[in-house]
């Protein structure tokens, strides 16, 4: 006999199936088959597994922790209204009924239930018009967003409700996208008065942006040739080729440093226990949640009935469709893998770019700062680089290079990070190491590369200089005292460690 508890979850599972069979299902267009017969199919062989969101119903949702002053405010103003896009599908959109619909509908939804809020939706054509509402005052919030400098000038933003990658969408024959900063007489679609459109535009001014009204339209553009590419939300991106059947698009790169934190945003005239409340009712939501509620949302939804007999004619077509899915899925996750790898690697020495380093650096710091630790930077330089080059030629100069950040790669301990800072020069992060510590790493590599055994078959040198953190540091301050140690370090001899009192 299985345990009372799971008995009992068993049987909300088992009531949602009967419930929703005879209204919804799932389908997805396949040659040779109904999307009637396949949606039978689906549901039968594939929906057991995704029945958890209404087994969670069956159990009590955690509620927002709350103050007595926060508690007091929702008791005194209990709706905030709310203005959204109408036209983001599957994150969002306005029905036509008048709903409020999607992944941010149902997110917002779990927010409302903890908190004990109620969200009134104002009504706009398109998200040009929501974003005047807002700053109109005709809307307390806006749904879904990503903060920005501009938006921030009336808006507070609350924790992410989503966090999403964006990706490079182009027809299948563009190459890999590596670094946009790159292409030249390129253009890229995005939909007009989006964060993604404004970062775009000032980070990469070699790109003609284009602007368009709704999210389709910048799929079709690409997918008709009209423009080079459109850079969206994963989830998105994959949701509108799939809805759009626009097959003859892929995935040709990522954009690391501007992945959409999709949260609410709260007028600046509203009180701050708004923002804090919202938080809190956010801070509720689990992984296991915002999973549910994506997979209910990026399959395309149809109202039929279920002719139950189907379902064993079509059973073999969606097992095999699963399986489709599957080493899609897994194809996909191994792309992800390969292109934060490429994002972060510097391609000739294999070792951490200066990406990736500054990124890491911001974390350590941060760290350091907030719990009082001690953090030490070793910055390093090749002696003589410039005689290499000259003298051996600049093949010569590359293998040096890999072989000195192999050298010094050995040389470090498991938990220091070791990188590529530009040209010879090399940044070691040390966490939780004072000065000594990070001396006698240092100390380490400059003997490792000075009795080392390189391709030039000559002997070399590095200079290495060392900071930790002091209380009255700031990030660019650090550096800069590692470097002036660094430089102290050449000025009296090179091929040694000096360190920045």
């Amino acid at each position: 006999m299985p345990p009372p508890h799971r008995a009992l979850l068993w049987a909300c599972q088992w009531s949602y199936l009967r419930s929703h069979l005879r209204s919804r299902s799932w389908s997805i267009s396949l040659p040779g088959l109904r999307a009637s017969r396949l949606c039978a199919a689906a549901l039968l062989a594939l929906m057991l597994p995704l029945l958890s969101p209404h087994a969670a119903q069956c159990q009590e949702a955690a509620l927002a922790a709350l103050t007595p002053a926060e508690r007091g405010y929702v008791s005194q103003h209990p709706v905030v209204s709310l203005c959204v896009d109408p036209d983001w599908a599957p994150f969002e959109r306005i029905n036509e009924q008048g709903e409020h619909e999607g992944i941010a509908a149902d997110l917002i939804k779990l927010v409302g239930q903890r908190t004990g809020l109620r969200f009134e939706l104002v009504r706009t054509r398109n998200w040009d018009e929501s974003l005047a509402a807002s700053q109109e005052g005709r809307c307390m919030a806006l749904s879904f967003l990503n903060a920005s400098p501009k938006r921030e000038q009336w808006l507070r933003f609350t924790e992410p409700l989503l966090n999403d990658p964006n990706v490079f969408i182009t027809r299948e024959e563009h190459p890999y996208i590596a670094e946009p900063a790159g292409l030249k007489n390129q253009t890229i679609v995005l939909p007009r008065g989006t964060a993604i459109a404004e970062y775009v535009r000032d980070t990469y001014p070699n790109l003609r942006v284009i602007e368009v009204e709704t999210e389709p339209e910048t799929m079709t553009m690409v997918d008709d040739r009209k423009a080079d590419m459109t850079l969206r939300s994963l989830i998105v991106a994959a949701y509108t080729i799939r809805k759009e059947g626009l097959f003859n698009l892929k995935v040709a790169g990522q954009l690391p440093q501007f992945s959409n934190g999709l949260g609410m945003g709260v007028a600046r005239t509203e009180p701050t226990a708004l923002l804090s409340i919202l938080n809190k009712g956010v801070r509720t939501i689990t992984a296991q949640e915002r999973e549910e509620i994506i997979n209910r949302h990026v399959n395309i939804q149809v109202q039929m009935g279920v002719d139950y007999a189907l379902a064993l004619q079509v059973a073999a077509a969606a097992l095999a469709l699963g399986a489709v899915f599957l080493y899609w899925t897994l194809r996909l996750r191994r792309l992800n893998a390969e292109l934060t790898r490429v994002s972060q690697t510097d391609r000739l020495t294999g070792l951490y770019n200066r990406t990736k380093l500054d990124a890491q650096y911001r974390v350590e710091f941060d760290r350091a700062r907030r719990y009082g630790r001690p953090l030490s930077l070793v910055m390093l330089d090749i002696d003589h680089f410039k005689r290499v080059n000259d003298e051996l030629g600049h093949l010569m100069g590359d293998k040096m290079l890999v072989a000195i950040g192999q050298a010094a790669l050995r040389s470090v301990r498991a938990t220091d990070v070791l990188g590529r800072w530009g040209g010879e020069e090399f940044l070691v992060l040390c966490p939780e190491t004072g000065t000594e510590a990070a001396s006698v790493v240092a100390e380490r590599i400059r003997k490792a590369v000075a009795e080392g055994d390189f391709p030039s078959g000559r002997r070399h040198g590095i200079s290495a200089g060392v900071a930790t953190l002091t209380p009255e540091d700031t990030p660019d301050s650090l550096l800069q005292r590692a470097d002036t140690a660094m430089y102290e370090a050449k000025n009296s001899g090179r091929n040694k460690v000096c360190r920045c009192g």
